[in-house]
């Protein structure tokens, strides 16, 4: 029930309208009986949208891009996590102070090893975003990691990391696909498009093709993967596990995580 004491959480970013967010959270708070409702939020002016967060005693909130790096200079606290990583994608309000986690690689290798060993693995990872640097801050502790990215910059900066950083370009993307055994996609190339980070004919059936995209469910990507006989993981897994570890943060209960997916998937179909 809705009154006065119902706590406000959301989602902030740009674009957020294709988000399963708020159909997985506001289903959790209905299952624990917990007064809270979910709301996405597109936000242009990221400074004043914190401002309003301190001032309406906002709860909690998820951060997705093109904010999840910029919002550091905005929180009152980091988790270690977070400051390691310099990308924030979980917001808690603790008695008026904000403080910022990241979940995306917790979510991102949980989702993995759901259907794949993960510790003394090869992984290609495209893209050193906000995800993507969070993902190789995970994962560098379990697995041989390479990361390339557009901006050689940025990828090079993953390094202090322990990993390897390179441009992403059509010949370092073939030589470090055939040394891999998973490649994942954090890049936004296949949001809502008809398009991949990676030519079909480069895939080969041993691969693990994980892509972090979830809208569509099945990436032009993951689509030319299932052909040639990968196995392939969608975006949902990451976004569920990422978002349950948020939930925890927030109200201190370990959420069902094959409910949370049953209920994206339902909204999903909605939202086609």
């Amino acid at each position: 029930m809705i009154n006065a004491k119902t706590r406000l959480y959301g989602l902030i970013g740009k674009p957020v309208e294709h988000s399963l967010s708020p159909v997985i959270h506001n289903a959790l708070f209905k299952k624990y009986s917990i007064s809270a409702v979910y709301l996405a939020f597109e936000v242009d002016d990221l400074e004043s949208a914190v401002g309003g967060v301190r001032a309406l005693g906002i709860s909690g909130l998820n951060v997705t891009m093109p904010h999840k790096e910029r919002i550091l200079e905005f929180l009152d606290e980091l988790s270690k996590e977070a400051r390691a990583i310099g990308s924030v994608n979980t917001v808690v309000n603790r008695g008026g102070k904000l403080i910022g986690y990241n979940t995306d690689g917790i979510g991102a290798l949980k989702a993995l090893k759901c259907f794949t060993e993960v510790e003394g693995k090869r992984i290609l990872l495209l893209g050193a975003g906000g995800a993507g640097k969070a993902i190789a801050h995970t994962f560098s502790r379990l697995a041989r990691v390479v990361v390339l990215n557009r901006t050689e910059k940025k990828a090079k900066e993953l390094e202090k990391f322990g990993i390897k950083g390179e441009k992403l370009s059509k010949e370092s993307l073939e030589h470090y696909l055939g040394w891999a055994d998973i490649v994942i996609n954090a890049t936004s190339l296949g949001m809502n498009e008809d398009k991949t980070p990676i030519p079909k004919g480069l895939l080969r059936e041993n691969l693990v093709v994980f892509d972090i995209i979830y809208s569509p469910l099945e990436t032009r990507l993951l689509r030319e993967a299932r052909e040639v006989g990968c196995l392939t993981i969608d975006g949902l897994w990451m976004l569920i596990h990422q978002g349950a570890e948020s939930f925890r943060l927030w109200t201190g209960v370990k959420p069902d995580v094959e409910f949370m997916r049953r209920e994206a998937l339902k909204g999903e179909r909605r939202s086609i």
